[in-house]
């Protein structure tokens, strides 16, 4: 080309429309765990281009849908211990609705042998309890039989003479000048109770021992529950039943160690809550149904709380945290038990809380509470105030360290 003019050199714009935006990702800040799984923030904007510059534009600029994460999983190293479970036992009933409970024990991650459990207090436990169903039970097979349906009876608004005869009878096995119930502050006496079958329906009683008439109620659901103190248990015997199988009406009894329901063949059965409390949900399709129950309380046969745990009531009160005796083994977690009556909800306030200096030490020190209903836990380090609500009547704390 050199016989050829050669043209001068020129740079032309080739678009004038800036880039669309994109998200940026920073590098992910360091790992909350100091071994094991833990999570790193990184910091996610949305820029744009223009005139060779990155320009910090509005997160609604950018595909939302192609947003990265802000968290991200990271692991610095294998933690030296870690909890390990059993498997889980069998179902505690051999036929309806039951337990199973699991064995819990701190291994180390390297020669995979046991040591002192409070090597793994930094990490929060799994669930070691959770409920099973064996098959229906002979009585709930859904095969009828003479006499296997209960006929329904009157409502109790209604009072017929075998009601009336019926009522002078059990009036005979209620507590006399005793206290019977307890609802939202609202106490009543044993006298008359029998009549008061309406307003039942989420009562709490704490007498240690009642009659329980859940017969003619307003409500299609009615929920009671019996509570103790920790070193007592309940039996509790259906002195009579009206519900309507066929129709689909039902019985649940529940505890913190039982789960049962029924419906045929339920008078003169008994219920052992194996613990210090005891829910009855009954289910009503047709009006004027329901069962009779009475119950009583003894001492436990076996022992399924620590000496630190506390068991509470009222509608209101203040927990602190249990101090260790001195010769208290060293990895006893101390609980305390809050239940009130069925148709309240909890609420937790932390008003102070202290679990130690900012660090590793915190992990050690936590507080755990469990919604019982559903069985989900929330965990609290540090110096945390919190205000805590529960979706049943039922809660538990457990404080370690």
């Amino acid at each position: 080309c050199q016989p050829v003019p050669k043209p001068e050199s020129r740079m032309e714009v080739c678009d004038l429309n800036p880039c669309p935006p994109r998200w940026k990702v920073t590098p992910a800040g360091p790992c909350s765990s100091s071994c094991g799984l833990g999570v790193a923030v990184q910091l996610v904007t949305c820029v744009q281009i223009h005139q060779g510059k990155e320009v910090l534009q509005e997160e609604h600029l950018c595909p939302v849908a192609e947003k990265p994460l802000t968290s991200v999983p990271c692991v610095i190293r294998t933690c030296s211990y870690e909890w390990s479970f059993s498997e889980w036992s069998e179902c505690s009933t051999s036929c309806g609705n039951g337990v199973q409970t699991r064995q819990d024990f701190c291994l180390h991650s390297l020669t995979r042998k046991h040591v002192n459990s409070v090597f793994c207090r930094r990490f929060p436990k799994a669930i070691v309890m959770r409920g099973c169903s064996s098959g229906p039970c002979p009585e709930q097979v859904g095969t009828t039989s003479p006499g296997a349906e209960l006929q329904p009876v009157t409502p109790a608004t209604h009072l017929t003479t075998a009601a009336a005869a019926r009522e002078e009878r059990y009036k005979k096995l209620e507590p006399r000048q005793e206290q019977t119930k307890t609802s939202g502050g609202e106490e009543g006496t044993a006298k008359g109770c029998f009549l008061c079958a309406v307003g039942v329906c989420g009562s709490l009683f704490l007498n240690a021992t009642g009659i329980i008439n859940m017969t003619g109620v307003e409500s299609s659901d009615c929920t009671v529950a019996i509570g103790r103190p920790l070193r007592e248990e309940i039996t509790l015997r259906v002195l009579e039943s009206s519900l309507n199988c066929s129709a689909g009406e039902v019985v649940l009894f529940s505890g913190r160690m039982m789960w049962r329901t029924g419906c045929r063949k339920l008078p003169l059965s008994l219920i052992n809550s194996r613990t210090n409390t005891l829910i009855v949900k009954q289910r009503v399709v047709l009006p004027g149904n329901g069962v009779i129950l009475q119950y009583n309380s003894r001492t436990a046969t076996k022992k399924y709380y620590q000496d630190c745990d506390k068991q509470l009531f009222g509608p209101q009160g203040e927990i602190v945290n249990p101090v260790q005796l001195p010769d208290q083994r060293q990895e006893v977690v101390c609980r305390t038990f809050i239940d009130v009556a069925p148709q309240h909800r909890i609420a937790i306030r932390a008003l102070y809380t202290d679990l130690g200096t900012e660090g590793n030490q915190t992990h050690f020190n936590y507080i755990l509470v469990r919604d019982v209903s559903t069985m989900k836990t929330m965990v609290f380090h540090g110096k945390q105030q919190f205000l805590w609500q529960s979706t049943g009547s039922q809660a538990e704390i457990e404080f370690h360290e």
